[in-house]
């Protein structure tokens, strides 16, 4: 009879186990088991965060005297995507560690320096705005390699174009969030096809928002830079109409 108790109360007890396990394993593990570039903290741009990485690239330029904490990058690379910070070389040292919305911590962004010459400024870009030009670009590649060249579409200045995604297999026309106005931004291809973000809807908005002194020949993305945390990573150039009113393609 004390056997047959016994091995109740053990199953019993396996039962209630298994129950609390079932309970409190998701809530202990759900921090490691959910992608870290998913968690919604790493895909917010907090301005402490931002602020923290310009202090500690502030220190590192002072003691380095005057050199910046950033990577080396290929020479032609655009200027919004060319000075990434290296946080290898400020962290511990100056800060404990990148920031968790930074890419290399998981995050999806990457923290990058404007204006280096006279005043390294601190700003962000999407890495997710990256992943989908990279999926567009390979199929892009796979077309020219079939038929010589881009599939072209509709031409809006002397060398930027849409494309026709159909020829792409692309169902729907791909957009992108963006960071200024979390609206949806489409592509546009130049005559080299290379492929960019077309940030004309931004900068309709930002010209007509903010006071500025632009005229034609001048690149006015910079209106988007000074007025938020974000950089317009993988874009043309844009000058201003004669009216001094519309965003156009800075065109050869």
């Amino acid at each position: 009879m004390g056997d047959k108790m016994n091995i109740h109360m053990n199953k019993l007890m396996k039962k209630f186990s298994l129950v609390i396990l079932c309970i409190v394993l998701p809530s202990l593990l759900s921090g490691c088991l959910y992608p870290a570039e998913q968690r919604k903290e790493n895909q917010v741009p907090y301005k402490d965060q931002i602020m923290m990485v310009q202090t500690a690239v502030n220190q590192y330029k002072s003691d380095q005297n005057g050199l910046l904490p950033i990577k080396t990058t290929e020479a032609g690379t655009p200027v919004y995507q060319k000075y990434l910070i290296d946080f290898k070389k400020i962290s511990p040292k100056y800060m404990a560690e990148p920031p968790g919305n930074a890419y290399e911590s998981g995050g999806v962004f990457q923290y990058t320096l404007v204006d280096v010459e006279s005043n390294p400024t601190v700003k962000l870009f999407d890495m997710r705005i990256a992943n989908t030009l990279q999926d567009l670009n390979i199929r892009l590649m796979v077309y020219r390699q079939s038929k010589g060249y881009p599939p072209f579409k509709e031409r809006l200045s002397n060398d930027v174009y849409t494309l026709d995604f159909k020829k792409l297999g692309v169902k729907e026309i791909p957009t992108v969030l963006s960071p200024f106005s979390q609206k949806e931004l489409g592509f546009v291809i130049d005559s080299n096809g290379e492929l960019f973000i077309d940030y004309t809807p931004d900068l309709i908005t930002a010209l007509e928002n903010n006071k500025h002194n632009f005229k034609p020949g001048d690149d006015i993305r910079q209106i988007l830079v000074e007025n938020s945390f974000f950089v317009p990573a993988y874009s043309l150039p844009y000058t201003i109409s004669e009216d001094g009113k519309m965003p156009k393609f800075m065109t050869k």
